[in-house]
């Protein structure tokens, strides 16, 4: 038997892929300043008709990954796969996939999708190359998908509540109050995704049983780790989860039990379309060679065995699943970001690279504060005590809109805003430097991806830092370019968990 959770329809909120074409890349999530405002009206569009699309419609394999330069991995929200903490993206399924683009000599770009029903569809579509969100390997399954070897092995289990005064009883009490087999489950609510694992499994348990198990649908957009929530919150009964998810919720919800399985081992691998077998070739042979090193184990414990780093994780209200801040200092940090004409998440993510939302950072050149500010610049820009939170962020935001005033003449406000970040980490005057190098080679001084940024490289090299062109000299180059980037990438992840 089935039945709807919800009488309302299920919105699909994809970041970044809504009008999507056979054979185009996805849009990404990286644009800032004046670009802030169209992606929140994509945001808003109203969702596609939903279809289920079972064979390939793009022609996408790993040399065309390679000639793109980004691998797209569809994935969703949870306490494992992916999420913020403390101003950093994090999750195993995450961690594993940027070692996977660095092996594959691309960048990784991650899209959500919040409709998980509608997942493998997406991947079908041409939205993403790669799923990798705790997916099972199934018989239905493998008649649309192809499947990477298996990187992880678990079973399911069912989540049930302990009694309320589960604390004042025995053990043996506790167990006769609670269901000790699949069996008990007959006549029973059990609330998961129709498009999960565990809905095909429930309803293979209910012919195996004998008796009918009550299946009730849940939209696509709630997620285990919340139906577990519920399950210790009492709004429902019963739930059903991959063992290693289970566990790692059990450390946060102390009344949940997870003791009784209702599958067999079951594998865990990653989804590609069927007709991208260099893609799922080369994702073995990786996967393979990973799995043999120390790194593997290390991220496998870190997020599904290390229960007091998951506890500490969603009781902190800087955690993304259950929470709504990036840092402690949100609130200034939008006070200044609006001085700027910036969203503050971008703002945030360049304080993150500064200093981790560590007030009392000191770098070995004596920068010191949130936002790194060096003695004379913080004096410049008002700032009397240079470790205090609030007057160190509002001097390095002073810094920022004199930086921003200087780079005006840059046209285009995406490319502006990287002249602006490469200038606060290097300094203007390596930046025009680099510019000067772009005109002297025929690139444009006006773009800083593959024209200024590449001098920005080469100023590390004496051919080009000694070039009659050339003011400021030496500069180590590599440092600007990645902090632009790693800035950038990480305020995309931002906008995805933090509401503006």
């Amino acid at each position: 038997m089935r039945k709807w959770l919800f009488a309302i329809p299920i919105v699909l909120i994809i970041v970044a892929v809504w009008q999507f074409n056979a054979g185009e890349t996805p849009a990404t999530v990286q644009s800032v300043a004046d670009s802030t405002t169209q992606l929140a009206q994509i945001d808003s569009m109203p969702a596609p008709e939903f279809r289920e699309v079972r064979t390939p419609q793009v022609e996408i394999d790993l040399s065309d990954i390679r000639k793109r330069g980004k691998l797209v991995a569809l994935t969703g929200y949870s306490a494992n796969s992916y999420f913020v903490y403390k101003g950093e993206p994090m999750g195993f399924e995450y961690e594993l996939l940027k070692l996977l683009a660095k092996h594959l000599n691309v960048e990784l770009e991650i899209v959500i999708v919040r409709n998980l029903d509608r997942i493998f569809s997406l991947l079908n579509e041409g939205a993403g190359d790669i799923i990798a969100y705790n997916v099972t390997i199934t018989k239905k399954r493998l008649e649309y998908m192809a499947f990477s070897d298996p990187h992880t092995l678990i079973h399911q289990v069912l989540v049930q509540r302990m009694p309320a005064n589960w604390r004042d009883l025995k053990q043996h009490e506790i167990d006769k109050m609670l269901l000790s087999n699949v069996t008990e489950l007959i006549g029973k609510q059990v609330y998961v995704r129709k498009g999960s694992s565990y809905y095909q499994r429930l309803q293979n348990l209910s012919d195996e049983v004998g008796g009918d198990i009550e299946i009730v649908e849940v939209p696509g957009d709630i997620s285990t780790d919340e139906l577990i929530a519920r399950v210790s919150n009492g709004e429902i009964d019963y739930t059903v989860a991959d063992v290693n998810v289970a566990q790692i919720n059990a450390g946060y919800h102390s009344n949940i039990d997870i003791r009784v399985p209702i599958s067999l081992p079951q594998r865990l691998a990653w989804a590609v379309r069927k007709n991208s077998p260099e893609l799922t070739r080369e994702i073995n042979s990786w996967i393979k060679e990973i799995k043999q090193q120390p790194t593997y184990n290390v991220l496998y414990d870190k997020y599904h065995r290390n229960k007091r780093f998951y506890t500490q994780r969603v009781k902190s209200e800087f955690f993304s699943l259950t929470g709504d801040k990036i840092s402690p200092y949100d609130d200034e940090i939008k006070v200044q970001a609006n001085g700027l004409g910036w969203d503050w998440r971008l703002l945030a993510s360049q304080i993150y690279q500064e200093s981790q939302f560590d007030p009392n950072a000191t770098s070995w050149a004596g920068a010191r504060g949130l936002m790194q500010l060096m003695p004379a610049t913080a004096r410049q820009f008002g700032a009397k005590k240079i470790l205090d939170p609030a007057q160190n962020i509002a001097a390095g935001s002073r810094y920022l809109r004199w930086l921003a005033n200087y780079w005006k003449e840059i046209p285009d406000s995406l490319q502006r805003m990287k002249f602006i970040l490469a200038s606060y980490n290097a300094g203007q005057g390596h930046v025009e430097d680099a510019r000067k190098l772009a005109v002297k080679y025929g690139k444009d001084p006006n773009i800083w991806d593959e024209n200024v940024a590449e001098f920005m490289l080469k100023k590390a090299q004496e051919k080009y830092f000694n070039d009659e062109v050339v003011q400021f000299g030496y500069c180590r180059g590599e440092e600007p370019v990645n902090y632009v980037a790693e800035i950038l990438e990480r305020y995309g992840h931002y906008r995805k968990f933090t509401q503006l």
